[in-house]
């Protein structure tokens, strides 16, 4: 399935609008008490196994968007956006989204 940020495909034709399609996933607080509390210790670095959790989560919620064009019958979504939110009390967790819209692509 196509999954892309552009609002048109070159080449292809929109045949169907199916609507919004969303993922979500959630990462839990203890993520980010570790992360800011390392964050002395690595100075102006780049945390590895930080960006990889970020990256899994922004992967779920991909996938997860990508189902639910799938169940509509879309062959790709557009104008894909993906945020990252606090949610949480005092912002413990993070929400990472991918929402679109799921369409038909014809030739």
């Amino acid at each position: 399935m196509l999954v892309t940020t552009t609002h048109t495909v070159e080449g292809k034709r929109i045949a169907d609008y199916f609507g919004v399609v969303a993922g979500e996933a959630i990462l839990g607080a203890n993520v980010f008490r570790d992360f800011f509390a390392s964050i002395r210790d690595v100075v102006g670095g780049r945390s590895g196994s930080y960006e990889r959790v970020l990256s899994e989560a922004r992967e779920t919620a991909i996938a997860e968007m990508v189902a639910e064009a799938r169940k509509l019958g879309a062959n790709a979504v557009i104008g894909v956006d993906i945020d990252y939110e606090t949610v949480g009390t005092n912002g413990s967790m993070l929400m990472v989204t991918a929402a679109g819209t799921a369409v038909y692509l014809a030739e």
